[in-house]
């Protein structure tokens, strides 16, 4: 690649920083999916390349999806529970580093005000403070980013490393369908001949539990749409991974241009929704009817959120009451803030 590309002055300013440290602590976002997990073990390589030995990548939530579990199996890495106290009180020279989220407080468990030193995103965010930013919301994967990198430092990557940059670029963009940019074709051209392609096959058809059946079906039986917007919910399950792979399918039902689907998992609702109609910026939609209750957002055609069950759950003991208030509160944010009318069918 030339000097002169787009990619060639953060990638030399993130090495630089990179140098500076002792040790380094990458951040993946609450619930990591494939692009999260992908940029983390990238950051990390590059971070060992620059002469860093102390390197743990961790994580809040919890790893649910198929797909994701699959994802640090099949490539061996080596993932820690995220443990606050690391990060507040950590010694100079150790690094903190957010990838495919931006902002502490949101979306992680990192206390806000927490100084952050690198951030490489590509979500819509504002306020995003540290002392190494690259942040692209135009660019379809934050592993697109990385793979710019690897190239720029002519940091080989090894076949599990470029395996899951290909997989996390091809998953973030539904298969190149969805936010796509040259850049994404670019780096999936560079990782195509070092990624090994039975991995692939087995990342992109893992195995499906019962209970995300259950969930989906769940989904499926408990439709209700108004007009082109397809309103569900799974009830309690503990497939949080479940929402997102309803919210896809329930999609694609003919007549739908928007598919939103909740449930309880844990002490939290959950939140997925896709939409196809370029009216409907689903990201700010979500996080208008439920921002001050919880944390929403995301993409115009992809969003979640999440929401603490707090006084409903103080309210009543009854968990078929608890069901019942969580999904008429929610169905009905949904209605107001999509301005839907009151004519719904199955």
């Amino acid at each position: 690649m030339s000097q002169s590309s787009p990619s060639a002055r953060p990638a030399r300013e993130l090495r630089a920083l990179l140098e500076e440290g002792e040790a380094i602590t990458v951040v993946c976002h609450n619930n990591p999916d494939p692009d999260c997990l992908a940029s983390a073990l990238a950051l990390g390589r590059l971070a060992a390349a620059a002469g860093i030995d102390e390197r743990r990548i961790c994580y809040s939530g919890e790893i649910s999806h198929q797909q994701n579990r699959a994802l640090v199996t099949l490539l061996d890495i080596d993932l820690k529970r995220f443990d606050p106290e690391r990060v507040r009180d950590r010694p100079a020279g150790s690094l903190l580093a957010f990838v495919d989220h931006s902002v502490p407080g949101r979306n992680n468990r990192v206390p806000p005000g927490t100084p952050v030193d690198i951030v490489v995103d590509h979500h819509p965010a504002e306020e995003i403070d540290a002392r190494f930013v690259d942040h692209r919301e135009a660019v379809g994967a934050t592993a697109t980013i990385f793979t710019e990198y690897v190239r720029e430092l002519d940091a080989e990557p090894d076949e599990a490393l470029a395996t899951g940059l290909l997989f996390a670029i091809r998953r973030e963009t539904l298969e190149f369908l969805r936010g796509t940019t040259r850049a994404e074709y670019e780096a999936a051209g560079y990782l195509h001949e070092r990624a090994d392609t039975d991995l692939l096959r087995q990342l992109a058809s893992p195995s499906v539990t019962g209970a995300t059946l259950d969930a989906i079906a769940t989904a499926i039986e408990n439709r209700r749409t108004r007009g082109a917007v397809l309103i569900s919910n799974v009830g309690r399950t503990t497939e949080r991974d479940a929402l997102p792979q309803a919210a896809d399918y329930l999609r694609t039902l003919e007549g739908v241009e928007t598919a939103i689907v909740f449930g309880i998992v844990g002490r939290s609702i959950h939140l997925s929704g896709r939409t196809v109609d370029s009216r409907v910026h689903l990201g700010d939609a979500l996080d208008d009817a439920f921002g001050d209750v919880g944390t929403a957002g995301g993409h115009r055609d992809m969003a979640g959120g999440e929401i603490p069950l707090g006084v409903f759950a103080d309210y009543t003991d009854d968990d078929e009451h608890l069901l019942a208030m969580v999904e008429q509160v929610v169905s009905d944010r949904l209605v107001a803030e999509l301005r839907l009318s009151d004519d719904s069918s199955g």
